[in-house]
């Protein structure tokens, strides 16, 4: 398929990416006992990055806890593990918009494996749409998800290694925002949010030997993709310098540097891995417009 043919039809297939079965054979550089006795929740596991994260950290020998809004994807994520790497891992349905229920999820995670040592941010959501036409309704589920349930989360998991004097470790997924996100302001508002929370509270909590980063993937294969128009497809690829999508795999082994020792001297960054996509080109999420084409 030739990506940039106007006239080739679109096979959404081509976009989604790798598969369970495909995840749990990719080559890694880590070493296979890396997390042994480490416990990871990862947020937004059910799909996409998250659940690329989830398999890899499972190979790499963590016990991970998984959670996201919808209990069958988040079962489809466990038994694929379970099935392809011979790994159980554990899952709880969580909408993190719900501060309550995430202080609880976070309790009872703390207190059933005795500690966490790495939280993933990875659960999100957003939909591409001309800032002018947002509804009051769509620009607050987007800064609720993505940035009040990010926060909630990083602040429950801060609280309980503040109160068990143990160290911590937070990676968000976020977006490279520098230049903005056309068609995509909310989701821009909220991960420039967290990317500077971050960078705040990294600071803050380094007296609790707690270390916070971010990853900005640029425009990776996942079943998210799929949203958008055909026109904006065919052009993803084109906005970096190596012409060509990234793989979730991509974004779970820089998870994995972020997570491990080899990162014990980072904290407060952005880990961008986008192609080049930040120097070089944008994403218009909804095709371009007759503006901008000429």
């Amino acid at each position: 398929m030739i990506l940039n043919d106007t006239k080739s039809p679109i096979k959404l297939q081509d976009f989604i990416g790798m598969n369970l079965e495909e995840l749990s054979k990719a080559e890694t550089v880590y070493k296979s006992d890396l997390f042994n006795s480490k416990t990871v929740i990862i947020t937004g596991a059910g799909s996409g990055m998250g659940r690329a994260m989830a398999v890899l950290f499972a190979r790499l020998g963590a016990n991970v806890v998984i959670c996201g809004r919808k209990e069958e994807r988040l079962k489809e994520t466990a038994e694929g593990i379970k099935k392809y790497c011979n790994k159980e891992i554990e899952y709880t349905p969580l909408n993190i918009r719900d501060a309550d229920g995430v202080e609880k999820f976070m309790s009872d995670t703390f207190s059933r494996h005795g500690h966490v040592d790495i939280l993933i941010n990875s659960a999100g959501g957003q939909f591409s749409q001309e800032a002018i036409d947002f509804s009051r309704k769509g620009w607050n589920a987007v800064i609720d998800t993505n940035l009040n349930g990010t926060w909630w989360m990083m602040q429950e998991a801060a609280k309980l290694w503040r109160k068990n004097k143990v160290a911590g470790n937070i990676i968000n997924i976020v977006a490279h925002v520098q230049r903005g996100m056309p068609q995509s302001a909310h989701s821009c508002a909220a991960r420039a949010g967290v990317i500077y929370l971050s960078k705040t509270v990294s600071t803050e909590w380094a007296e609790h030997n707690i270390r916070i980063n971010c990853i900005a993937p640029g425009a990776i294969k996942t079943e998210g993709v799929t949203q958008y128009p055909d026109e904006a497809l065919k052009e993803f690829h084109l906005a970096n310098p190596m012409k060509k999508f990234g793989e979730a795999w991509d974004i779970a082994e820089s998870a994995a540097y972020l997570a491990a020792p080899s990162s014990r001297f980072v904290t407060g960054d952005v880990l961008t891995v986008d192609g080049g996509m930040a120097q070089f080109g944008w994403v218009w999420p909804m095709g371009k417009p007759d503006y901008f084409k000429n």
